[in-house]
């Protein structure tokens, strides 16, 4: 049995993996060996696969047999490749030690650089380089970031040592003016020669033993920090906000070191083939003269705009350009570059598929499918829901009053849009804030990965340095989140809670509003208005439903949101929940609470006849919106209780409305109290007890009908009867309902055609699906209901649990919050089983879905693939349903012609199989 290969190496222009080794080699290590085999300069190195984090967190955190070995005949690889060897100390190898998921987790795992670093070694580097100010530079690099990342040593402690030299001795020794910042490049040898001897004293004191001086301890050290940072809280949080799932772990990444802090022919920097935010096809990043990579990232000093690198360097810069036509051409897609030049060569050091704003998605994937770099199938497979989301992220109303007195500080403008809310100088902060329904603007000199719980939750991100490829703006761009950087007027003092510039101050909790798209921010909270959708948005979603096999509809209760889902692509409503009609007005409320408190049936009909007038007209207003498609309308579904007060005020404001005893009404809401109201008299349970609430409810449907009908308009109603459970039971409301509506047509001598219909939300419905559907003309699945009775957990109270059972560092029993994303493996059976069912009975029954999971992506694609008619989702998530449409009609075909083409494989071997046997 052949050994399991653990590490692939790459350099000299060969690799042993390559770019389709995503999930093994993680996109680092796949791209880098993508480059090397693309004859670009990358530096030598070597990858541990993703297998290896796995097994490592399966086995108690132990390395898999064979790894060891492994690493050390691959370092030997690069030692040879280099022509040096690790901790010699006459010229010295060094080695990066980074992360890479398969997926881009921007700043959430950990990177140590110039590894291989010891007393020894670094008196080598300084003399083989000539350059004891850079060696010694990259010796308080690594020892700070060994001592943060591996051994856990709170980094601040080194940055505080750091800045204590740079006041006590190089502020003094250069004359800076109090007012300006000392550099890190300001330092000189003499100063980093003491900042070293500090860091070393501080590693002891905190670790307990001296600095490692074996690099091979520093080695597997650093390995092990890059594997614990996989399940570090930053990342899981990453993880679970950007709903990952599914991913083995992250890879390993070691590979020798080039040099941007050697002086001002060196440099590092972030780049993207296409502007991230825009879209347009203009070379877009950074670039810092004289550092590392961590320095970009990280935000510690402001870099330069790639024009400016391009006058300072032309050389370089043009290299730089040959790189970025050769791979937007080879992955056709934009890509995310990470590249160092060492004393005025060009290195590259990652390619990755980059992170863009929605705006910026939408133009590039219509924009390479115009350059024919692409198909429209691979334009819509690369939007994803975020995407969708984010075209309708507000922009300030430039209109309004006051707009230039408001006007506090200017930055970059990272991530376009524009938010308001309170300031917030922590993450924790911001969270709270979000958890109470607030909004919160995350205010920081710079963010970190710790930063990223505050970061999701914050309506927007505003940071003191950093540039557009910073890990503020590279995390938001992600997500679509409004953020500017570089905001280095702004004076922020965590201490006293407050942030000032030009004499203005502000305090934790007052209220900003960030422009991202212009980078301004403004004091208060101004107005927003809904963003206006790019024509490549218009574009693409027109591909989409050129596309897509499945219909959309939404979930609309008035005719201003059906008019609204109509406009984002809407081909009729799934579910019109009648009860939310009542609570519009005073009016309406206290009718519904007249007809529940009455004690005979004609004090109900009573009352629910000032409710008719009114149902009727709502009817009328989505019918008329509609205008010839089909409106699924539920008959009540809350239990009675929900709509009348549980306070004595409340009881004792009813009883004088209504004219009867306050000790009446207290008595008919404790009637109404139920132990568990979900699981109680609702739904159709209601129809059965209170045929009356049916009776006005079908009357006002087919009565709107009629009369919409009558003005030339197409009305397509369907009655949805609640929470079915047996098939007697619906076939008694369902002769109710056409006994109502029947009389009605032909009172108005109208032919309408209507279907009746119900709601599969219990397990049992699913289960008797054949028989419901012998009376059903549609099934429509509330999959809200059908979770919580499936798994037995209350959609209500599962907050106070149900994050344990999706924490992969918990339980981590879901792959995600079930009453969001369906869980296909349980509920999900139960709804193939019940359109199977219901069809072997009924062919044509028509089947949609209707609880939040019609608007979840991933949750359509298994509608899609489960045989569903339609799905029905919120409004402003119609545009999301109608994109997994397409995209579950594209996978499925893909497959389709793996399977037929896999087929014919195996055809073609056992023809020659059998051709060979005839011929011996």
């Amino acid at each position: 049995m052949a050994e399991e290969k653990y590490v692939y190496f790459f350099g000299n222009g060969k690799a042993e993996g390559n770019g389709e080794m995503k999930q093994l080699l993680g996109g680092k290590g796949a791209g880098l060996a993508e480059m090397t085999r693309a004859k670009l300069p990358v530096p030598a190195g070597f990858t541990i696969t993703t297998e290896v984090c796995q097994l490592y967190y399966s086995n108690n955190k132990k390395y898999p047999a064979g790894l060891e070995q492994s690493v050390k005949e691959n370092l030997q690889k690069l030692e040879k490749s280099a022509g040096k060897k690790l901790g010699d100390p006459n010229d010295p190898l060094l080695v990066s030690v980074r992360s890479g998921a398969p997926v881009s987790m921007p700043g959430m795992m950990e990177t140590i650089l110039n590894l291989g670093l010891t007393d020894k070694s670094v008196e080598g580097l300084a003399k083989k380089t000539s350059n004891r100010r850079f060696a010694l530079d990259a010796y308080r690099r690594f020892i700070m970031m060994y001592g943060s990342t591996a051994m856990g040593i709170d980094r601040i402690k080194f940055d505080d040592l750091f800045d204590e030299v740079k006041e006590k001795h190089t502020r003094g020794r250069l004359n800076i003016a109090a007012s300006k910042k000392v550099g890190d490049t300001d330092v000189n040898e003499d100063e980093l020669a003491e900042v070293i001897t500090k860091f070393k004293a501080l590693y002891k004191k905190e670790i307990k033993k001296d600095f490692p001086q074996d690099p091979i301890e520093q080695l597997w050290g650093a390995i092990g920090a890059v594997f614990n940072s996989w399940m570090a809280e930053k990342a899981v949080t990453y993880r679970r906000v950007e709903n990952l799932v599914g991913i083995k772990g992250t890879a390993v990444n070691v590979m020798q070191m080039v040099f941007g802090n050697k002086g001002n022919t060196s440099g590092t920097g972030v780049c993207f083939t296409r502007d991230p935010n825009s879209g347009e096809n203009i070379f877009y990043g950074d670039y810092l003269f004289n550092a590392q990579g961590e320095d970009v990232v990280a935000g510690i000093r402001t870099p330069i705009k790639l024009s400016e690198f391009e006058k300072e360097d032309k050389k370089a810069y043009d290299q730089l350009c040959k790189v970025r036509a050769l791979l937007e051409e080879h992955y056709k897609d934009m890509q995310d570059m990470e590249f160092t030049v060492e004393e005025g060569t060009l290195y590259m050091l990652q390619c990755r598929t980059g992170k863009r704003s929605p705006a910026a998605a939408f133009r590039m994937a219509v924009d390479m499918v115009n350059e024919k770099l692409i198909t429209k199938e691979e334009a819509i497979m690369r939007i994803k829901a975020s995407d969708i989301e984010g075209i309708f992220y507000p922009a300030i109303d430039y209109k309004q009053p006051n707009l230039k007195s408001a006007l506090f500080v200017s930055g970059i403008a990272a991530v376009p849009g524009a938010a308001a809310g309170k300031i917030c100088f922590s993450a924790a902060k911001a969270e709270a804030l979000a958890a109470n329904k607030e909004k919160a603007i995350l205010v920081r000199k710079e963010t970190s990965p710790e930063d990223v719980g505050g970061m999701h939750a914050a309506q927007g991100i505003l940071t003191a340095t950093g540039g557009k490829t910073s890990h503020a703006a590279v995390v938001a761009r992600g997500w679509g989140k409004c953020c500017i950087v570089g905001c280095e007027k702004l004076v922020i003092d965590y201490e006293k809670g407050e942030c000032s510039y030009d004499g203005k101050v502000l305090k934790e909790g007052d209220f900003i509003t960030l422009d991202g798209t212009k980078g301004d921010v403004y004091i208060g909270e101004l107005k927003l208005v809904q963003a206006k959708q790019p024509e490549s948005y218009k574009t693409l979603m027109k591909w989409v439903d050129e596309i897509r096999t499945i219909k959309v509809r939404t979930n609309a209760d008035q005719p201003e949101d059906a008019k609204v889902a109509i406009e984002h692509g809407a081909e009729g409503i799934g579910l019109c929940r009648t009860e939310h009609m009542f609570f519009n007005d005073e009016k309406r409320i206290l009718a519904i609470r007249e007809m529940i408190v009455a004690d005979s049936t004609e004090g109900r009909k009573k009352a629910l006849a000032k409710l008719l007038p009114i149902q009727t007209k709502d009817f009328e207003g989505i019918f008329k919106a509609m205008d010839g498609k089909g409106v699924t309308i539920r008959l009540i579904d809350p239990p009675l209780h929900e709509f009348v007060p549980h306070d004595k005020e409340g009881q004792q404001k009813l009883a004088e409305a209504l004219n009867i005893s306050f000790a009446s009404v207290k008595e008919r809401v404790e009637q109404l109290h139920e132990a568990n109201p979900m699981l109680g008299h609702r739904g159709c349970r209601l129809a059965i007890t209170y045929p009356e609430i049916l009776e006005m409810q079908v009357t006002a449907i087919i009565t709107a009908a009629c009369n919409v009908h009558k003005k030339g308009i197409t009305v397509l109603p369907e009655i949805m009867i609640p929470l079915t459970i047996d098939p007697k039971e619906f076939a008694i409301l369902e002769s109710r309902v056409r006994s109502v509506a029947d009389a009605i047509l032909k009172k108005h001598e109208a032919k309408i055609k209507y279907l009746v219909g119900t709601m599969i939300e219990t397990p049992r419905a699913a289960l008797l699906a054949d028989k419901i559907a012998e009376r059903a003309e549609f099934f429509s699945f509330g999959t809200n209901d059908l979770t919580q009775m499936t798994l037995g957990i209350s959609r209500d109270d599962a907050a106070k649990f149900l994050p344990e059972y999706v924490d992969e560092q918990k339980a981590g029993v879901f792959p995600a919050d079930p009453f969001q994303s369906l869980d296909q493996a349980g509920v999900g059976l139960l709804v193939k089983e019940g359109i199977a069912k219901g069809r072997s009975t009924r062919p044509e029954l028509k089947v949609g879905i209707c609880g939040e999971h019609g608007g979840d992506l991933e949750s359509v694609k298994f509608c899609c693939r489960a045989g569903m008619s339609y799905v029905s989702a919120s409004p402003f998530r119609v545009p999301i349903a109608r994109l997994a449409a397409a995209q579950a009609a594209i996978e499925d075909k893909k497959a389709g012609a793996k399977k037929t083409a896999k087929t014919a494989k195996t055809a073609k071997t056992a023809k020659s199989a059998k051709t060979a046997t005839k011929k011996k």
